[in-house]
């Protein structure tokens, strides 16, 4: 979606919220989304970055501070004015359908989506203020679930130390080292280098589903 569909459409992204919204009826988290949970309640997870929407971290008990979610999700929501609205509110009328988004949008004097990251829009202020701070932190990266394709989201996996250990877990190799001249959708700048490669000496890959490893 971007932000000009949005306007001229509202009704097609308010079918999708139906469908997405996260009450943990429809989808549930995994045996990863658990796994961040316990490596927070172990005091060894400093922040758990996702490029999901779907709030799931938060539905398998890891605490709001604890994730940053780079696209946005639905914690949140706001108005195209940009006042603030009661995300229950908004929630409410996207349930009720057409009328209650229309009610919501006459309250507000606009239309009202949760706090989402559409095309073309920046990503939000939490995200480039943590990334600075969190990356020089980091004694061990963990990579899962991703093809590593959209920036700036991808961009993260450079920003460790050059000492710090980096495991991708995924179904194939993703975000290998390139140079600057590559055009490879695969490969990123400052990627993984993976054996049998010569410079390989703190990457690890596990071809693996993230549920499985």
């Amino acid at each position: 979606f971007d932000i000009d569909f949005f306007k001229e459409q509202p009704d097609a992204f308010y079918q999708l919220c139906q469908e997405l919204w996260p009450t943990g009826d429809t989808y549930q988290p995994t045996v990863a989304h658990n796994f961040m949970t316990m490596l927070h309640e172990k005091g060894m997870l400093l922040r758990c970055y996702t490029q999901n929407i779907d709030m799931l971290e938060q539905l398998a008990g890891l605490p709001a501070d604890k994730i940053v979610a780079a696209h946005g999700n639905f914690a949140s929501a706001h108005s195209l004015n940009g006042e603030e609205v009661p995300t229950e509110d908004l929630r409410r009328a996207v349930m009720e359908g057409p009328e209650g988004w229309k009610k919501l949008r006459e309250q507000y004097g606009s239309l009202v989506k949760p706090d989402i990251v559409f095309f073309g829009e920046s990503l939000p202020e939490r995200f480039s203020q943590l990334c600075q701070k969190d990356f020089k932190k980091c004694d061990l990266l963990i990579v899962m679930g991703t093809s590593l394709v959209v920036g700036p989201f991808n961009s993260l996996v450079a920003r460790p130390p050059k000492t710090c250990p980096r495991v991708l877990v995924n179904r194939e190799k993703v975000g290998i080292f390139a140079s600057e001249s590559s055009n490879d959708e695969h490969t990123l700048s400052g990627g993984f280098w993976f054996p049998p490669n010569r410079d390989a000496y703190r990457d690890v890959f596990l071809e693996e589903d993230c549920d499985d490893s």
